[in-house]
């Protein structure tokens, strides 16, 4: 493969450089030079996101070719890498989601894209709030065993699991998976301080979409989300569509947590990019409506987002009022850091993995608008 060569300023740390790499970056070269207003970041990293380009992650009939054709797809908004996450369902549709997935991340180019598998569920809380739009039938308790068969059916990439930490198995369950090398999350939960506190001791390092898969209603204080804003051992997930959170909870959960503990996930489900009408999550019926809000058919019930990764960039900016090194921190090396992603944790540096995404920004407020996208040196989109 040759060697690529791009001039841009560095979006993480506004410098501008000249960086030449190919599967990893060979070299930087810091330059006295204004470029022509084009930015250079790395790849962009998505932890949660179950589907996408009308193709849905969690349903068993999704072919391999379907799921390479989305994440072709996904390459115009930035992203490079994506844990594909599957939601709780009957164990048998997972064991075939997983499946799927670690069949295409073996099948073509762009399957490398694939870093790990996010298991999201099925142990969470099964009360009404916190469950989210998981479906409460399929809703069971931390299983050992099940997890070794479907891990086994993905390969070895399952690398992170939200669970309930309230659950009388969990905290064994914790310790096991963290032993595995398996980064666990705490999200969809009901859990009391105590239980939270419990399963960071346990090994718990990440709360999923912090502020959802909650109760409509909460006491002041003590709650889950106060008290997961102040473990600092945690580090905690977002999703910034400007419909799941307001601008005023987003900044002040961002202050509490601190932006090196925060990164952007977008929780798109198979209608993002795509136009408003009918999609499948799992065996469940999604709408995407005509205001961007995906809810389970029928309800006004959120189930999962159509938000892209380039946009919550944007939204970060716009709603929480962050620089853009500070929003692109939260969709690169952030999230790399959250789950130990090799290559990817100290930004375009050399020795870490090709993957860059060269874009501009346009306007008032700030859109960014993606060029050219490259996978480990390879380019996989270009406008």
């Amino acid at each position: 493969m040759n060697s690529v060569r791009c001039l841009g300023r560095d979006a993480l740390t506004g410098e501008v450089s000249i960086i030449e790499f190919g599967p990893t970056i060979a070299a930087v070269q810091r330059r006295a030079v204004e470029p022509a207003e084009t930015w250079l970041a790395p790849g962009f990293i998505d932890l949660q996101i179950n589907g996408f380009a009308g193709v849905d992650y969690n349903d068993p009939r999704s072919l391999p070719e379907d799921i390479l054709a989305s994440i072709r797809n996904l390459f115009s908004t930035g992203v490079t890498r994506l844990f594909p996450t599957v939601i709780t369902a009957a164990p048998e549709d997972m064991l075939l989601a997983v499946r799927n997935l670690a069949k295409a991340r073996e099948m073509g180019p762009e399957g490398k894209a694939i870093a790990g598998i996010h298991l999201e569920g099925p142990y969470i809380s099964a009360e009404d709030g916190p469950r989210g739009a998981h479906p409460a039938r399929w809703v069971r308790p931390p299983d050992l065993d099940e997890f070794r068969r479907l891990q086994e059916a993905a390969g070895g990439l399952i690398r992170l699991v939200t669970l309930a930490p309230e659950w009388p198995q969990a905290l064994a369950f914790i310790e096991a998976l963290t032993a595995a090398g398996v980064t666990v999350a705490i999200g969809h939960t009901a859990a009391d301080g105590a239980r939270i506190a419990e399963a960071v001791r346990a090994g718990a390092s990440l709360s999923t979409h912090l502020g959802n898969g909650a109760h409509p209603l909460l006491p002041r204080h003590p709650n889950y989300i106060w008290e997961q804003l102040a473990e600092d051992r945690l580090t905690a997930g977002f999703i910034v569509d400007g419909i799941h959170l307001p601008s005023c909870f987003l900044k002040v959960a961002l202050r509490a947590k601190g932006l090196d503990r925060s990164f952007l996930v977008t929780d798109a489900t198979a209608p993002a990019n795509c136009q408003p009408g009918r999609y499948r999550l799992g065996q469940q019926e999604v709408e995407l409506t005509a205001d961007g809000r995906v809810v389970l058919a029928g309800q006004n019930r959120l189930a999962g987002s159509a938000l892209r990764m380039d946009r919550g960039i944007e939204n970060l900016m716009e709603l929480a009022g962050l620089s853009l090194s500070q929003a692109v921190a939260m969709a690169t090396v952030n999230p790399a850091r959250a789950v130990q992603l090799p290559g990817r944790q100290r930004g375009l540096e050399a020795g870490e993995l090709g993957d860059v995404v060269e874009f501009t920004l346009v306007g008032s407020p700030a859109r960014l608008r993606v060029r050219r996208t490259w996978l480990a040196g390879a380019l996989v989109y270009e406008a």
